[in-house]
Formats: structure tokens, sequence, C-alpha cells
């Protein structure tokens, strides 16, 4: 305990440093104007008040201003036109290739028409939402395999219907018989012009598997080589383009019954879209071979992974007819077989998951529907492709915007998701962004309600945005889908596997890779708030991460399996170089003002708790209460060293690139006046700290002559 005469000098240093504080500020502001001829000759902190107005409007950002949606309408238009091409041309080949269309076409809707009746009379009779969906579910059964795919394309979209209508439809397979061998062996010969013994040496009785739109025959080539022959449903171009045209008639009675929130129709066309696609056989077959091209690599083998994608048959393929390399795998839901064939889980999911992200967020060309019959294990531990037919090509645009709204996503920061809504499309223009970020922050602050399962993530989401008239873009319709197809997909391995979690490594090395000014934008907003201030925890935690990057690297060397698994989670240095030098850049310019401000208040900060916790406690005090009345101040002591060293071992994987880099940033005139506006915070600050130590150091000099005479 302080004595009498030094707690009262201790209370005078105080105020005194209380006194002056107001007015080093004002220095440091005016020192830190930006640099340029040009500069505003008095610029303002950034105030609480403004942190408030940033929620109008007028957004205002050290990052920009906020982005245009234009594109998003744009493309929307685009897909919504190139999907009534797809469909007069198919319903002009209907009415004019068949003499019967127009009977065929009443006898369908008079079909349609008897379901939907029925239908009807349920949503009087029945109050229970569960009860309704289950005969939602029974009637898409009974209308065929354009219903069937349409409920299965539905049952991921509760953006559109309830959530107990998405839970009963996701309960849908393809509950269709298959049609007799005979008429698929009729459609192989019609449609490879020879007879089936001339193609096969053999071929397998029945179907191995049977979907709503096809099914497949194990066969052997007569050279010996082992194939599937998919072969597609009879009549399924003009039966999904008469179901797609009466859809329309019945489509407000059945969104009615299934209180669609959103324009059914608008989402089935999109859904539609994708239907014409995959029964496109051709086209299916070159989806396959632009897969492979981009993602298919290694052989397998010495507890390596691979991706393997099934080699076409081209002689053997049509419109209506696909020739596909046999591949036997091993479910991934089978976790027996996987166990007995020793197969490395682990490394499965950082292969599929990284061949994933490739996908998503690099090339934009991605497997929509990656569910456990689609992507199975070999025997060799690879991993193996199927059913090309529902794919999506993800424009740039929109790659850049998933990975932006991930890091908002991580940073909590709803205005910024709010403007992504927006500049995207998931809500109509003119919707108020104030009242959308409110809703996001009250969801934010709500921990009960936090999830890192995507899901769970999605499904909140929905829940939170329901009044602001919410809704998929079509590309990000299948972007959702596959995400939770492939989280669901590696639950069957690892319980714990979290999508967003274990992607965030992959997006931040992407940020670091790529200089376009879009990436560095959205690095940027990582690492810095829009006011300016700086996320200090994230920064730690990037720098740990490449540092721990550089403890292991000696490891790695030692074990190339390990290498070679979790290879895509490393960061190349001279990316990481690149991007601390833009990071510099725009500190310096006069955009990042603000950032400067508010980083020599941190300096300034830093540097008094480093040299009280680190000097003062020594003076007439005994070592262990060192940082005992001033937990925070030790701990940011703590961080700091523990910055320093971090960075001191992520720079030793390239210190060539490193001491370039630094030698070109100091040498830079912003760079020395940016120095020099530190030194003189820092001074301006000694002025009024100085004769506060003084007194400090007094009160302490009292007590220990208090101690020493008892």
């Amino acid at each position: 305990m302080a004595g009498p005469t030094s707690r009262l000098l201790l209370s005078r240093g105080a105020d005194l440093g209380r006194h002056r504080h107001r007015h080093g500020l004002l220095l440091l502001l005016r020192s830190l104007q930006p640099y340029g001829a040009n500069a505003d000759p008095s610029p303002r902190p950034f105030s609480a008040a403004s942190r408030v107005r940033s929620y109008s409007s007028a957004f205002t950002s050290v990052h920009g201003g906020r982005p245009s949606s234009e594109y998003a309408k744009i493309r929307k238009e685009s897909l919504e036109t190139q999907f009534g091409r797809i469909l007069g041309s198919s319903s002009r080949t209907l009415f004019a290739d068949r003499g019967f269309g127009p009977f065929l076409a009443l006898y369908r809707a008079a079909t349609i028409s008897f379901h939907v009746m029925k239908l009807t009379v349920w949503h009087l009779l029945l109050s229970d939402m569960h009860k309704r969906a289950e005969k939602f579910r029974e009637t898409l059964i009974r209308l065929g395999p354009f219903y069937i795919k349409l409920g299965q394309a539905l049952s991921t979209r509760p953006d559109i219907l309830p959530s107990a209508y998405c839970q009963e439809l996701s309960k849908l397979q393809d509950q269709i018989p298959p049609f007799p061998t005979r008429i698929a062996v009729r459609t192989i010969e019609s449609e490879l012009g020879s007879r089936i013994s001339d193609l096969f040496a053999d071929i397998s009785p029945e179907p191995v598997a049977a979907a709503s739109l096809g099914q497949v025959y194990k066969a052997h080539l007569h050279s010996g080589e082992l194939v599937a022959v998919k072969v597609q449903r009879p009549g399924m171009a003009p039966l999904l383009t008469l179901d797609a045209l009466l859809f329309n008639m019945i489509g407000g009675q059945l969104k009615r019954f299934a209180k669609a929130r959103k324009d059914l129709l608008v989402a089935v066309n999109e859904i539609v879209r994708h239907m014409f696609d995959e029964i496109d056989y051709v086209l299916e077959a070159k989806n396959a071979e632009r897969f492979a091209i981009l993602y298919s690599h290694g052989s397998g083998g010495e507890g390596r992974t691979s991706i393997k994608v099934p080699k076409v048959y081209w002689n053997y393929t049509r419109k209506s007819i696909l020739a596909l390399e046999w591949i036997d795998g091993i479910k991934l839901t089978d976790p027996e077989r996987i166990s007995k064939a020793n197969l490395n889980r682990k490394r499965m999911i950082d292969e599929g998951l990284y061949c994933s992200l490739r996908q998503l967020l690099e090339d934009g060309f991605f497997h929509a529907d990656p569910h456990p019959g689609n992507l199975v294990a070999t025997a060799d531990g690879s991993l193996a492709y199927f059913d090309f037919g529902m794919m999506g090509d993800i424009p740039r645009h929109y790659r850049v915007g998933l990975i932006q709204m991930l890091v908002h996503y991580v940073n909590r920061d709803s205005l910024g998701l709010a403007n992504d809504f927006h500049s995207l499309g998931f809500v109509p223009e003119g919707t108020d962004l104030h009242a959308v970020a409110s809703a996001l922050m009250i969801a934010f602050d709500d921990g009960r309600r936090q999830s890192n399962d995507f899901q769970g993530v999605m499904s909140h989401l929905y829940d939170v945005m329901y009044d602001f008239n919410f809704s998929l873009p079509p590309d990000y319709a299948l972007v959702i889908r596959a995400l939770g197809s492939l989280e669901g997909t590696a639950k069957a391995l690892d319980p714990d596997f979290k999508v967003i979690e274990s992607a965030y490594p992959f997006v931040i090395g992407r940020l670091l890779a790529d200089p376009s000014p879009d990436m560095r934008k959205i690095l940027r907003e990582l690492l810095i708030c829009d006011d300016g201030s700086i996320r200090w925890n994230r920064l730690e935690r990037l720098i740990a991460a490449i540092s721990q990057q550089a403890s292991e690297s000696s490891n790695k060397q030692g074990d190339e399996n390990t290498a070679s698994s979790s290879e895509w989670r490393s960061f190349d240095m001279h990316s990481v170089v690149a991007a601390t030098e833009d990071l510099f850049h725009f500190i310096l310019s006069r955009k990042g003002w603000r950032v400067r401000v508010f980083l020599i208040q941190d300096i300034v900060k830093a540097s008094d708790a480093f040299l009280q916790e680190a000097t003062f406690p020594f003076i007439f005090d005994e070592e262990e209460t060192t940082g005992e009345q001033h937990p925070e101040r030790s701990k940011m002591i703590r961080r700091l060293i523990n910055g320093v060293q971090s960075f001191r071992q992520a720079t030793s994987l390239a210190p060539n690139a490193w001491s370039s880099m630094l030698i070109r940033s100091v040498l830079r005139p912003e760079s020395q006046r940016f120095i020099l506006d530190v030194f003189l915070a820092l001074a301006n600050h000694s002025c009024y700290k100085v004769p506060e130590t003084c007194w400090i150091c007094m009160s302490r000099y009292l007590n220990y002559l208090d101690k020493q005479s008892r």
C-alpha cells in the first residue's frame, strides 16, 4: 500500500496528464493531414457520431463507397433471357415434330390439374404445416420426374419455401422404378446406329443404378475396357418442356398451398434451365472433360489423395447416351469399408475441400451436387467425381462477392454484409440497408443462435432476412446447394466438420495471393475497420498462422505425405510480402489518413504501456508484483512481444524478400514523413508524460521509504 504522501503525488500527476491530453491529440491530428498539395488542411478524426452516420444511405468508409447492384440486375436479366430462348426452342420442337403435341398437352394438363385439385382439398382440410408438407411431397412424386427433380432443388431453398417444406422435400429420392432394359437397348442401338452385340462385349441385364432422368448399365467394350453406360429415359426432352410450360398454369396454386415466400416461378425457371442441361449428355461429357482438365491430378497411392474423373468414350456418347470409364468406389457414408481399406479420412476431407474451394473461388466452374452418391473414395485413397449434368459457372464478380461476404461475416460487419446483399442482388433495390444492418447486428449479438455449421448459418440468415424480401440470385442458388452438399458429405467422414471454419485459411491465402484491386480491398477490410482503426486481433492471428507455417516447414520436409495433404493451407511468402507492401501503400496514401491517426494512437499507447510495464514496476518494487495492478497493460505487452516474435519467425521464410520490401518502403517520402509523425507524436506525448512519470517515480520512492522504515 502506498503512503499518504505518495497517494497525493500520484493523484496530482494523473490530473496533469489529463489536462494536457486534449492538446496533445489535436497536435497529433494536425500533423497527420493527408499527404499531398490538395489535401484537406484540417481533417477531423472519425468520431463515434461518424460511425452512426455510416449506417445511412451515404455510406462512408476508408475502403471506399457502397458497391453498385447494376451487375446483379444485368446478370439476372441475361439468365432469364437465356431460359426463355431454351424453353421457346424446345416448345417449338415439341409441337412441330409431334402432330399429337396439343393432345399430349391437354392430357398432361388434365393429369396435373387432377393432382392439384386433390392438393387444394388437402389444403382446406389440413391446418398442420408438417402434414401439408408431406402431402405436397407425395403429390410431386405422383407427378413424375420433372416434379421430383423440382422438389429436390427446392429442398435447398428456404428463401422460397418454409423450413417445414424444405425438410420434407429433402426426403425426396429418385423414387421412380427403372424403365425396361429392352427400351434402353433400343435407345442405345438407335442412337449409336449399331446392334448392341456389335457395340459391347457384354452389358448387365438390369441397370445398376436408376434415377429420375436416366439409368446406368455396366458393360465391357470389345477392347476389354469396363464402362458405365448412362441411358436417358425415353421422351424426357418433350416431357420436360411440356411440364415446364404447364407449370406456369398451376404454379400459383402450388405457391399458395406451400406458402412460398417469394416468386416461385422465377426460381423454378432457373431450376428448369439446369434440367435442360442435365438431359444433354453431350454437354455432360464436355463438362466432365473440362472438370478433369481443371481439377483432376495425381495418381493416388502411397497415402496420397488425388482427384479422379472418369474418362469419356466419345464413340459411344450421344445426346441421350453417355459412356464413361467405370470406377469402383466406396461411398463416404460407409465408414466400415473406409476403415477396412485403411483410407485417411482427414486427407480425403482436405483434398475434397481444397478441390471444392478451387471450383467456387478460383475457376468458377463447379460441381453443383457433390452428395455421397456423386463423390466416392477409391481403393487407393483417391476421390472420384461422378454425374456432371448439374454444373455451375459462377462469374468472377460473384466469386469475389462470396469471399467478401465470408470476410464480413467473420468480422461480424453487419453494414458490410448488408451492402454485399445489395450489390449481389440478395435484396431488391430500395431496401433500407440501415434496417438490414441493424437486424444483422442483433443477430450477431444473439450468441445463443450463433453457429459455424453452414446449414445452421444459412437457416439463421433466412430467418433474420425474412422481412427484407431476401432471395438467392440464380448463380448463388447452386453455390448454396454445392456448399450444403459438400458439408453433408464431409460430415460423413468427420461429424465435427464445419465448412465455413475450414474454408477460412484458403480464403486468406487467396486474399494474399491475388493482387487484383478488389481482392486487395477485401484484405484491407479484413484487417482495417471502416472507421480506420486496425483489427489487431485479426492481424495477430494472421501473423501467427504464417509463423506457424515457418515452424512446421522443417517438419514437412521430412514427411512428404503430410506436406502434400496440407500444402494448400500454406502461404506463398512472396505473395505475403507483396500484400504487406500494398497494405503499407494504402496506409500511406491519402485514403489512409484515418488509419494513420489510429495507428499512431496505438503506437503511443503501446510505447507508454511498454515503458511503464518494463521499467517502472522494477523501480523500488519486487519482481513478483509486476502486472498485478495493471493486468490489461501486461496483457498488451505480452501480445506485443508475441507478435514481434511471430513476425520474426515469419520473415525467416523469405528474409531477402522482406528486407527488400522494407528498404523500398523506408525510402519512400511518404514513409519518411509518417516516421517523422510518429516521432513527433511520441515527443508531444512525452511533454506531459515526463512530469507525470516524475510524480510516479517520486511516489514510488516515498512508498519504498515507508516500507523500509517499518
